[in-house]
């Protein structure tokens, strides 16, 4: 492998996709553990969001027993993800993507996320801010089959996006962190992130609806650099 390596020429390093953002000192030491002594794979709820390939991805979720929703278990698995979907400063993130099949999903959209949006962009989409919210088992309805496509990209293909279409209005209704249950309308851009959210918990993504001749990678450009 190092000499098919070496006759390629050196790998360009800003084609590499950071599974997850760490100090530079931990991935050193991490590298070093690695080559050195024998590293146990990691426990989910991981840290990190598992990529296209884990088979978890494309696995139906199981439901939650509402009793448990109040568990150490869930609890900690709430909080780690909403800690992976801050880290990645992401709108969205459903439990198989970090490691976990249950269907649990959580979402937000802040005014930091604002910032980095034009106001066309935002206009555009129907964007607007809301707090975190965690749906447990949750389902959804359409209200609106007007099919709205947009660029849509995914934590678990990074650096990939398409042309998504996606309902324009739906009700998407289950339980809370609390086990309390809820239900919540919306439309445009939050109607998308839902939708792109519940079809995780179903193992399906969203190059299974794209418009396959939008499918891009976001480094195109890099890759024809010298």
């Amino acid at each position: 492998m190092a000499a098919l390596r070496f006759a390629m020429g050196p790998v360009r390093s800003f084609a590499s996709r950071t599974i997850i953002e760490e100090p530079t000192y931990k991935a050193a030491w991490r590298k070093f553990k690695q080559m050195y002594w024998t590293v146990k794979p990691k426990v989910p709820p991981y840290d990190h969001v598992c990529q296209v390939g884990d088979p978890v991805i494309r696995t139906s979720a199981a439901p939650v027993d509402v009793k448990d929703i109040n568990s150490r278990e869930i609890q900690n698995l709430i909080d780690t993800m909403t800690k992976v979907l801050r880290r990645n400063r992401a709108v969205g993130i459903a439990a198989p993507q970090v490691g976990v099949s249950k269907q649990v999903i959580v979402a937000e959209f802040t005014k930091k996320h604002v910032k980095v949006w034009s106001e066309e962009r935002l206009v555009g989409r129907e964007a607007e801010v809301f707090p975190l919210k965690v749906f447990i088992n949750p389902k959804l309805k359409i209200l609106d089959e007007r099919q709205i496509t947009l660029p849509e990209g995914c934590l678990s293909l990074k650096g990939f996006y398409a042309d998504v279409p996606r309902a324009y209005k739906v009700e998407i209704s289950g339980y809370d962190e609390n086990a309390d249950p809820v239900s919540w309308i919306v439309q445009g851009y939050t109607a998308r992130i839902l939708q792109h959210e519940v079809d995780h918990l179903h193992g399906n993504l969203f190059v299974d609806i794209m418009d396959s001749r939008t499918f891009s990678d976001e480094l195109w450009t890099k890759w024809n650099l010298k």
